[in-house]
C-alpha cells in the first residue's frame, strides 16, 4: 500500500477512463488522513472540476453548515472523497463503468484512513457502497455494518438544495450519526466553534 503523496499523485496521473480527457482536475479528496469518519459522493461538479477539492459548491457549503451543528468539520475531523475523481459531463451521475474504473482509488483511501463510518452521500454512493438497491429516500439515516466498518446513507447536499423539505430529514441522519461516533469512534473529537 502506498502512502497519502504517492497515492495522490498516482491518482492525478490517471487515465483509466474517459472522463480524464475532459477534466481540468482530479478531485482526489480532502480533510483529516486520520480521520474515522469518511464522506463519500458520487463525483466532482464544474466547482469541484475548477478547484480539485470536492464538495466546493453550493451544495459543499450547505453541506459544511450541517455538519457544523453536530461538531463535524473537513478540517478537523473527517475526511471527503467520491466515487468517481473527475467530472462526468454535465454533471449527470457516473456511468457504472466509470465508477469501475476509479473505485480502487477510493479503496487506497479507505485502506489508508482505516474509518469506523462511511457516510454515503446520495444515490449513486449508497448504492455502490451499501447495496445495489438502496434508496436513499427510504433508508436514509439507517446504519448497516460491513467488515467491522459502520455505513450510512444519507440525502446527497444537491437534493437538499432542490428540495428544501428534505433538510430537516438529512440533519436527523448527522444527528445519528453524530450519536454512532460517540459510540464507535475512538479519538473523533467533535467540534463546536
Amino acid at each position: 500500500m502506498s502512502d497519502w503523496n504517492a497515492l495522490r499523485q498516482d491518482c492525478a496521473a490517471c487515465t483509466a477512463c474517459p472522463l480524464a480527457a475532459t477534466r481540468k482536475n482530479v478531485v482526489f479528496g480532502v480533510g483529516q488522513e486520520s480521520a474515522e469518519v469518511l464522506f463519500v459522493g458520487e463525483g466532482p461538479g464544474a466547482n469541484e472540476d475548477a478547484m480539485g477539492e470536492p464538495f466546493v459548491g453550493a451544495a459543499g457549503q450547505l453541506l459544511d453548515r450541517m455538519l457544523a451543528g453536530v461538531g463535524l468539520s473537513r478540517e478537523k475531523n473527517l475526511y471527503i472523497a467520491n466515487i468517481v475523481k473527475c467530472r462526468p459531463p454535465g454533471n449527470r451521475d457516473p456511468l457504472p463503468e466509470e465508477q469501475d474504473a476509479c473505485i480502487g482509488w477510493l479503496r487506497q483511501q479507505t485502506a489508508l484512513l482505516r474509518p469506523k463510518i462511511i457516510v454515503c452521500l446520495g444515490r449513486v454512493a449508497a448504492c455502490r457502497l451499501i447495496a445495489p438497491e438502496f434508496k436513499v429516500t427510504r433508508q436514509h439515516g439507517q446504519f448497516v455494518e460491513k467488515n467491522g466498518v459502520w455505513l450510512m446513507g444519507t440525502l446527497h447536499p444537491a437534493a437538499i438544495l432542490r428540495n428544501p423539505t428534505q433538510k430537516a430529514a438529512a440533519f436527523a441522519d448527522l444527528v445519528a450519526l453524530r450519536d454512532k461516533i460517540e459510540d464507535v469512534c475512538e479519538h473523533t473529537a467533535l467540534c463546536f466553534d
